[in-house]
């Protein structure tokens, strides 16, 4: 029954506390409309005022990540004067008792919007989109640098960056500055032979992206169709880390011919990228496998391995998913350095440690991508 897991979302957001207010986002009703499928997908919407901090949306989702029997969490920002007063509204039920998808009348379920039907863009070759299930764990720098190393392979390389909440490909590229339009289509910025779009690319940096998913739908279905990317062989996609609007987007709006994983080798990490692999394949998508990033420092003076986060992770994870594991890429300050200056490991050294991991990871995506796109 779905009582039990109302009952834990109910006191996950309970437990989330606006530092403006004091008061927990449920009590305070900054929480409406949350529902709950049979399956354990979750919605709701959160009335966020430009004085509340845009992170509360984060706490708010990831709290519910963590509830036992949810598998996907999707939040609605709205501004709170754009809510219905609260007389307008039914009487408001116990934190106890939250609706659940599906049962509501048969008048309110028909005014359910349908899912869009993905357009093919065959000119963009193949979409592959490389995410995690938490933030932290390198899944920019992996995508920054398999785009890097497939331009360096002579192929015509597109880098999508639908992380709209935290648009780190400008800086990890180098690149910082208005794209061109030309004939109403937006030209892409291009680095080290790759072309570039990003939010970042369009709005200032300390500008919070405080949208809901039908503005981050559209954003991501701009960069598809009116940047003029040309002909591609590959479009690596940044994905934002969980499980959110920016994933259910990109499926939505394209054929995504592969996702690849990232994780670290500690628990923590791999238990959320377990369920970012399932949101994946629950829709359709292939996933070509996981990578495990930071598997160890690699000790500059004596050449020593050290696993400062674990050791085994990424292999577990790939046992558990029946997936291969596409590489174990050491953690090397070279590598963060080319993040923060914009010159990837891939282009700055190419012989090291990490780059070659790298190389041997992009060798085996391009293995396994006809393998997908022909399932697909």
């Amino acid at each position: 029954m779905p009582e039990p897991v109302q009952a834990r979302i109910a006191a996950a957001l309970e437990r989330v506390v606006n530092p403006r207010t004091g008061a927990n986002v449920v009590a305070s009703e900054m929480v409406r409309d949350v529902g709950v499928t049979r399956e354990g997908r979750v919605r709701f919407t959160m009335l966020l005022d430009a004085r509340d901090p845009a992170s509360l949306v984060r706490d708010a989702r990831q709290a519910v990540e963590q509830v036992e029997g949810v598998t996907e969490v999707r939040v609605d920002v709205r501004d709170p004067s754009q809510a219905a007063a609260p007389a307008a509204r039914a009487p408001k039920p116990t934190a106890r008792a939250l609706p659940v998808m599906g049962q509501e009348p048969q008048s309110r379920r028909a005014q359910a919007p349908h899912a869009p039907t993905p357009v093919a863009y065959p000119k963009l070759g193949r979409i592959l989109a490389v995410s995690s299930g938490k933030g932290g764990v390198g899944k920019s720098t992996v995508a920054v640098n398999i785009a890097a190393e497939l331009a360096r392979r002579g192929l015509r390389v597109g880098l999508m960056d639908a992380d709209i909440y935290g648009p780190n490909i400008p800086r990890m590229m180098g690149v910082s500055e208005p794209p061109p339009v030309v004939n109403d289509r937006i030209q892409p910025l291009a680095a080290h032979g790759v072309k570039l779009m990003s939010l970042g690319f369009l709005i200032e940096r300390d500008q919070p992206a405080i949208w809901r998913g039908p503005i981050v739908m559209k954003i991501i279905t701009q960069f598809l169709a009116d940047v003029d990317w040309g002909e591609l062989d590959y479009l690596i996609v940044d994905m934002p880390p969980g499980t959110g609007d920016a994933q259910l987007s990109l499926v939505q709006a394209t054929h995504v011919h592969g996702a690849i994983i990232v994780t670290t080798p500690q628990p923590v990490a791999t238990g959320d990228a377990l369920r970012g692999a399932r949101m994946f394949q629950r829709v359709g998508v292939p996933v070509l496998g996981i990578v495990e990033n930071m598997s160890y420092f690699l000790c500059p003076h004596c050449g020593k391995p050290t696993p400062l986060f674990g050791s085994g992770g990424g292999k577990a994870l790939a046992d558990e998913l029946q997936l291969p594991l596409l590489g174990e890429i050491p953690l090397a300050p070279p590598v963060r350095e080319g993040g923060d200056t914009g010159l990837p490991i891939m282009v700055a050294e190419p012989e090291s440690p990490a780059a070659r991991a790298i190389a041997k990871v992009v060798e085996r995506i391009m293995a396994a991508v006809p393998a997908a796109a022909a399932q697909g």
